[in-house]
């Protein structure tokens, strides 16, 4: 403490200080634990002997989970939370039951390498982190109902996400119904004939146990099944699409990643993928958001086409079935089944030495394309390279419009991913395949007429041509004929003579992949699945839930040369064989079973975790009814139902909000909810950024030491750049909450964040700007409390008109701004009622002074209720109304009318906002100003438009 704070602190001892803040913060939040002030009743119970309360309309208010760094908060992780707290509170206090609470989305891969690296088991490391989260977070005062607070980690929560996956493993998705049904309903069709076993002429009960289980992973919506997956040997395990960056490699320790055919779980959500478009309509999401989504699931109508090869037929998917003339060759991916199928011993005679690459058979040829294309990640292999690679396979397919042989292919520019895995190239009208047209020396043929004078010639083209409105030509056969059509008409009828045939039809298709749901990893949910003798997957009942984790000696899973791609995962759990092999009853008497030794991946936790914070007590089933209905039920504007307002980041668009829509349509088929959408309203808050500080490296330094010199900027005499980025540890800009609280007070943290701008733009931190705020709060005492003798100096006195109309415009403007989360503008306006209050002098009314508080109150709730106790209040702030204003006093008492003559203001008027055109107008041509300007001049028009402005157009 400086000298002259000293001194001042000396002479002013209740001012209003980072200590006095640390004191009045530390009380209260005590106060609320103790009290319960939180705590949100429920309908059954809480709510039934207490008429008025039931009577409130409810608001879920919820943030996206949390994970439990050991890096712990900086100050632009609580952005979101301060926010919901801002929004939560204003909420209470215009009467609503409001439920806002927070957990922890523990399960995840940097517990599980702290373990590897330290030998700490990931749940000590995790609860740690945690127990350092929750003590940061509370000291911000955040106002969550702490009886409903959870961790993924917990068995008694994980054991209800085991329950879900047995739920979904146990259900099919019925397409004439639209919904999913339990999977006995599907075997009772089978044993009674109703539907046909796929694949056999035999019938149900003389399938075997494996056939049975085989046929009925067709169909479940949890199912595994070898797939290619992105195999990273680096981390020892497989990953989703979306933890793979652009450059093929894996998000977490930048490691490469490769194609590979592993067995995983899947879970089946393409079969939602209609209803998960359809309902995006009814959700109050950004558009950005929405278009996500819709991108992601990438539905597109077409039709599939056999191409018949050898015995076997190339299925492939197509938006253009009436280019089919145009297909003068074929590509698979390069994982495609039918590969190793058609690939003949011998390239056939005449094969240009440009198709083989150099290889002298087709086998070495494909395997060596294959082991390139392994290193490529989806997203560099749809990338538009200048460069087009590929590989001949040796084997040659039939066009079936035009019965002309056409080559196969492999390419990595098609993915398994989308479609059937294999196109039909019509090079001439698609500019990848013209691309590659051009590198093999690939014919190309016309049948879209050019709309340009560049003919009808490829051959002469320097791209593809690609026309929806265009008239279709050379597209004939004995049978059909698509000359003349334009391309509408032209696909429909193309289908129709397809599907007269039996080989082809029309169908639409997704970009939407199942979603891979296994991870090599020991810090996740174990699976509630065992395997027989046979390699039958069997559920646990759900007498056996939850399947805790067991104790390993290495947490690792084992891990290869990042650049070995032909290597297979192995668990940790794999390695506790009293673990993984067991006897078990499960309804036909003791047998040995292996447990799956695969995790979930850490999204699992986070699917379902909404339903948790209603009732996170209940041991007997996922969630009581009434309570759900109650909080999330549909009702007028969210005829799906859902979290009244969900809060986070814009990254998790097509991850954890897609899985969560997904497993709550599941829920809600299978009728264990109300609400078919697990969040109604969505926001994404921007981010706080920071400054980052680099040295002639190219290495950030700590920006704290950094100085600025003559607009330029030093570390250590050094000269160092300056780029505005994200803020974290590793880039030494990181600026922790506890700093700022210690310096300034959790409130003054709270109102700084809230002021920096629009909640949904991201924004620069800026340390010295805070004390603006805490400024603010500092005024704010000194108008209610004596500073010198901590008395209270408000008085019991009607306020003045200014008074008055500055109090009940704040009001008004406050109270809009709350409920659209413009805090910024209402900490705006807050401060000009404050500052109005410190420029009158003397006692402010204490009528005024109480509205006053609870207008501060959401937004800086410490000190909010500690000033409305000295006002003389016995009960807590939180739950107090918020003021509301008097229109008489928010209208203004005069406006200024602007008066013109030839455009030119020529006087000012003030007049009441109520005047009428007529009043106006002769108000204007009586005022002096304006009868000097006219000298006697005739009036051609005069355009009065109450109450601001009045136009004179003399003759």
């Amino acid at each position: 403490m400086t000298e002259t704070n000293s001194a001042a602190e000396t002479a002013a001892p209740h001012r209003y200080t980072a200590a006095m803040a640390a004191d009045i913060e530390a009380r209260w939040q005590d106060f609320w634990d103790a009290d319960g002030t939180y705590a949100a009743p429920n309908p059954s119970g809480d709510l039934a002997g207490d008429p008025e309360l039931a009577a409130r309309p409810k608001k879920f208010i919820m943030d996206m989970f949390p994970y439990p760094s050991g890096a712990g908060l900086h100050v632009g992780h609580p952005l979101g939370y301060i926010a919901t707290d801002v929004y939560a509170r204003y909420q209470r206090m215009t009467g609503h039951n409001v439920l806002h609470t927070l957990g922890f989305d523990a399960f995840g891969l940097p517990a599980e390498q702290y373990a590897v690296q330290t030998g700490t088991h990931p749940r000590v490391s995790t609860e740690a982190n945690m127990e350092n989260m929750k003590a940061q977070l509370r000291r911000l005062g955040l106002g969550h109902d702490k009886r409903r607070s959870f961790a993924t980690i917990d068995p008694d929560y994980y054991k209800w996400t085991q329950w879900i996956f047995l739920q979904i493993f146990n259900s099919w998705y019925d397409e004439e119904a639209r919904k999913a049904r339990p999977i006995a309903e599907l075997v009772a069709q089978f044993e009674s004939g109703e539907r046909a076993v796929p694949g056999t002429t035999r019938a149900w009960g003389e399938l075997t146990a494996p056939e049975r289980a085989d046929v009925l992973s067709q169909y479940r919506l949890a199912y595994a099944s070898d797939a290619p997956v992105n195999w990273c040997p680096g981390l020892g395990t497989v990953l989703a699409n979306e933890e793979v960056t652009a450059d093929g490699r894996s998000e977490r320790g930048n490691f490469p990643v490769f194609k590979a055919k592993l067995r995983q779980w899947n879970m089946r959500i393409t079969a939602y993928a209609d209803r998960l478009l359809e309902d995006l309509d009814a959700l109050d999401w950004p558009e950005a958001i929405k278009l996500q989504q819709r991108n992601w699931i990438g539905r597109s109508e077409g039709a599939r086409v056999d191409f018949p090869v050898g015995d076997d037929a190339i299925t492939v998917f197509t938006t253009r079935p009436d280019t089919l003339f145009g297909a003068t060759y074929m590509v698979l991916a390069p994982e495609h089944d039918l590969v190793d199928k058609i690939v003949p011993d011998a390239w056939p005679a005449g094969t240009p030495a440009l198709w083989t690459g150099g290889h002298a058979t087709p086998a070495l040829a494909v395997d060596a394309y294959r082991k390139q294309a392994a290193t490529k990640s989806d997203v560099e292999r749809q990338a538009d390279a200048k460069e087009k690679t590929g590989v001949f396979t040796g084997a040659h397919a039939v066009n079936p419009v035009s019965g002309e042989r056409v080559p196969v292919f492999i390419a990595d520019y098609v993915l398994m991913g989308y479609g059937t895995g294999a196109i039909m190239a019509v090079p001439a009208h698609d500019n990848r395949d013209f691309a590659f047209a051009r590198a093999f020396d690939l014919p190309m043929r016309c049948v879209v007429e050019p709309s340009d004078d560049r003919g009808t010639d490829p051959a002469a083209w320097d791209d593809a041509f690609d026309s929806y409105d265009a008239k279709i030509i050379a597209s004939a056969n004995d049978d059909v004929s698509l000359d003349g059509l334009g391309v509408v008409e032209a696909k429909a009828e193309i289908t129709r003579w397809l599907e007269s045939r039996g080989i082809g039809e029309g169908t639409v298709n997704f970009r939407l992949r199942d979603w891979l749901f296994s991870r090599q990893r020991y810090w996740g949910e174990p699976f509630p699945i065992v395997y027989d003798e046979d390699g039958v997957a069997h559920p646990l009942p759900e007498s056996m839930l939850p399947l805790e984790l067991p104790e390993v000696d290495d947490y690792a899973p084992r891990t290869f040369d990042p650049d070995d791609a032909d290597t297979q995962p192995e668990t940790p759990l794999s390695r506790n064989e009293d673990w993984v092999n067991v006897t078990l009853d499960l309804g036909d008497g003791p047998k040995r079973y292996r447990r799956e030794t695969n995790t979930m991946p850490n999204w699992a936790g986070s699917c379902w975790y909404e339903l948790r914070y209603l009732d996170p007590y209940n041991s007997e089933r996922l969630v009581d009814p009434e309570i759900e209905q109650y909080w999330m039920g549909p009702r007028d504007g969210m005829p799906h139902g859902g979290v009244d307002l969900y809060v986070g980041g814009a990254e998790h668009a097509v991850l954890h909000l897609l899985y969560a829509r997904f497993w709550s349509k599941v829920l809600y088929d299978l009728g264990h909810v109300s609400s078919a959408e697990p969040f109604h309203r969505l926001f994404n808050q921007g981010m706080i950024q920071a400054y980052v500080y680099r040295d002639a490296r190219g290495i950030a330094v700590p920006a704290a030491e950094v100085e600025e010199r003559d607009g330029a900027f030093w570390y250590q005499g050094e000269k160092v750049s300056r780029v505005l980025g994200k803020m974290g540890k590793s880039l030494k800009n990181a600026v922790t909450p506890d700093e700022i609280c210690a310096e300034y007070g959790a409130d003054t943290l709270r109102l700084y964040e809230m002021a920096m701008g629009p909640l949904d733009v991201s924004r620069p931190w800026d340390t010295r700007a805070v004390v603006g705020q805490y400024r603010l709060l500092q005024r704010l005492w000194r108008n209610i409390v004596d500073e010198s003798t901590g008395e209270v100096t408000v008085v019991d006195a009607e306020p003045d008109e200014d008074t008055l109309r500055a109090l009940h415009k704040a009001v008004d403007g406050v109270s809009q701004d709350m409920a659209a989360m413009r805090f910024n503008t209402a900490i705006a306006k807050i401060t000009e009622l404050n500052n109005h209050l410190t420029k009158t002098g003397g006692a402010v009314s204490q009528s005024v002074a109480e509205r006053l508080v609870l207008l501060v109150a959401p937004l800086a709730p410490h000190i909010a209720e500690e000033l409305w106790r000295k006002l003389g209040h016995s009960d807590s702030v939180v739950h107090q109304d918020f003021p509301v204003a008097d229109p008489a006093y928010v209208v203004d008492e005069t406006v200024t009318c602007v008066v013109q003559i030839k455009g030119k203001v020529k006087a000012r008027l003030e007049v009441s906002p109520s005047i009428t055109d007529a009043e106006l107008e002769a108000l204007a041509l009586a005022e002096p100003a304006v009868v000097a300007a006219l000298g006697g001049a005739d009036i051609r028009k005069v355009i009065a438009r109450a109450p601001r402005l009045v136009n004179i157009v003399p003759a």
